[in-house]
């Protein structure tokens, strides 16, 4: 298991031990355990081969036994005896919003709640209503919730997923009979959310492959074992297919599996138009033999197309290109956007923050914690702000080839203004402005809401646009036209949050607001200096909405930047 996955465990266990009714000291200690494991600079393997995991801060001998024991097994039998001690379907209803440990067990305590279709009768025939904290209102959050969760159920969240691909990959390209080997499917294409893995490879040895690729360590169920295609479930949930053809193959192979359906159905015409037939084993002529295509680049070459990235197979607009777009790459990023730090809810401080984002080889980084109405995220009051910035430019004078700006994430308060008075924001290098409370708005209320806030002068980016937390709450609704319109009007950019949880903006909206002349902004939002390698994924949903770097402010330099804000 890596550190990820060991955070995760930690933060499970903290979760059924506040179900059976541990004491609030040692279910802190798992939760400030998993925090720690996560922020980690190193491997946690290196930490156990070596010894050294009792110094870090909050883990001792019981804790630093549970963690050898998951990083060398696999597997921790405390969790196992914790999870025996109720239903697996209870587990179901801690992905509903607003339902925390502390509710669920009010739920299965009183009514014997175990799972969604329980709590979804129990909604339905109002036996909800009749427990403590629980409001007509909730009820009908709850009943919403498992109607979203209903529509999700199979998906993952990219990083979990292409987590899952980069160890199957990396344990099959150890095998010498691997030939070549490429991710596919939906992963390939970016899509936010995921069903499943798809993965091609060529082999000499199918046979020896298909026995490795069933057989690897995390593998916890096999779904199908064939010559040409396998499918396992991991312990993490995540389905894995695997396909391997000829090597002559590979190329048609991966194209198809990469898809999409619609795509794919385009590609076929164009064949077909040509006199040609195309399918997943190869390009063939009328006489049936091969037309010869190494890479993608030759494939669509031969169906008179420039190479189409991956993330743009869509079958929206990308067979009227007459070039490669010049997509943005990571290597465009010359700063970060929107970090915050231990001044409102960030695990490192910053000094720790402006290290790592400098070490990342990055220009300049924009501090963004949260404002004073969010206090609940330690959110800064003015005072606390002139702390800051006075830190900020302390620290400036210290460092080399490096600039941190000053910037708060200002909630947009209900009726459309930022938080604090005028002369506290004029203080700011730039702005974000987010919502953060108040989602059930109209989507009217909420258009309106948020176009007050990109016009207010000191508004540069607004940060997460719909709220959205993917596999978890839709977001309020916004009419995009109005707010990418109000944005270009006021010369403020788009917050595409790179946080696998949110990647808000949608990558559908993106193109819309391209094509409208909006400038994007790709914000890692991270809490803790491990979180600045989000902006990969933020980076790939702008190239899912067609963004080239001109469209995307960090690829100015820190003066540029400025200078665009004016």
């Amino acid at each position: 298991m890596d550190k990820k996955e060991v955070a995760k465990v930690l933060e499970e266990i903290a979760q059924l031990m506040e179900l059976a009714g541990e004491n609030t000291f040692k279910i802190r200690s798992y939760v400030n355990g998993a925090r720690t494991i996560e922020q980690l600079d190193e491997p946690i393997q290196v930490l156990v081969e070596e010894h050294r995991l009792q110094e870090l801060k909050g883990v001792g001998q019981a804790l630093e036994e549970k963690i050898i024991e998951l990083v060398t097994t696999g597997q921790l039998q405390f969790l196992e005896d914790l999870k025996a001690q109720f239903p697996p379907t209870i587990f179901e209803l801690f992905t509903i919003p607003g339902l925390g440990p502390k509710r669920v067990k009010v739920l299965y305590d009183e009514l014997g709640i175990d799972s969604l279709k329980g709590l979804e009768h129990a909604c339905e025939s109002d036996q909800v209503l009749s427990l403590k904290g629980f409001s007509l209102g909730m009820q009908e959050k709850i009943l919403a919730g498992i109607g979203f969760s209903k529509k999700q159920a199979g998906q993952h969240l990219f990083d979990k997923a292409s987590g899952a691909a980069e160890n199957v990959m990396a344990h099959l390209s150890e095998h010498s009979a691997v030939i070549r080997m490429e991710l596919a499917g939906s992963l390939r294409r970016r899509k936010e959310v995921v069903k499943d893995v798809d993965i091609v490879a060529s082999s000499i040895d199918p046979t020896a492959v298909m026995k490795s690729f069933v057989t690897m360590p995390g593998v916890e169920r096999i779904v199908s074992q064939g010559e040409t295609k396998s499918s396992v479930q991991l312990a993490s949930g995540v389905g894995v297919d695997l396909r391997v053809v000829e090597d002559h193959q590979f190329t048609y192979t991966l194209a198809h599996f990469t898809g999409s359906k619609e795509h794919n159905v385009v590609m076929r015409q164009r064949a077909k138009d040509r006199g040609l037939k195309l399918n997943e084993y190869g390009l063939f002529r009328k006489d049936g033999s091969l037309v010869h295509c190494d890479t993608e680049a030759v494939l669509f070459a031969a169906l008179d197309l420039p190479y189409l990235p991956p993330e743009l197979r869509e079958d929206r607009g990308e067979f009227e290109v007459k070039a490669t777009p010049r997509l943005v790459v990571l290597e465009d990023m010359r700063g970060l956007i929107h970090l915050h730090t231990t001044y409102s809810d960030g695990a490192n401080t910053l000094h720790e923050m402006a290290a790592a984002v400098q070490e990342a080889g990055y220009e300049y980084m924009l501090v963004s914690d949260h404002s004073q109405t969010a206090a609940y995220a330690g959110g800064l009051r003015p005072d606390v702000v002139v702390s800051q910035q006075r830190a900020i430019d302390d620290l400036n004078e210290e460092l080399t080839d490096f600039r941190v700006l000053k910037g708060i994430e200002s909630d947009i308060l209900m009726d459309g203004s930022l938080d604090y008075e005028e002369d506290v924001l004029n203080s700011f290098d730039l702005i974000i402005a987010s919502v953060h409370q108040k989602l059930d708005m109209s989507e009217e209320e909420a258009t309106k809401r948020v176009v007050k806030a990109i016009e207010h002068p000191a508004t540069a980016i607004l940060g997460h646009p719909t709220g959205r937390l993917l596999l978890k709450r839709k977001g309020y609704t916004l009419d995009m036209e109005q707010i990418f319109d109000a944005c270009v009007a006021n010369n403020v950019a788009v917050e595409i949050n790179a946080n696998c949880q949110r990647l808000d903006c949608d990558w559908r909206h993106i193109r819309r607001g391209k094509d409208k002349g909006v400038k994007f902004s790709i914000g890692p939002d991270a809490h803790r200096a491990f979180g600045i390698s989000f902006v990969k994924y933020g980076v790939g949903i702008a190239r899912k909405g067609w963004l080239e770097p001109e469209d995307v402010i960090n690829s100015m330099s820190c003066e540029e930047l400025l200078a665009w804000r004016g």
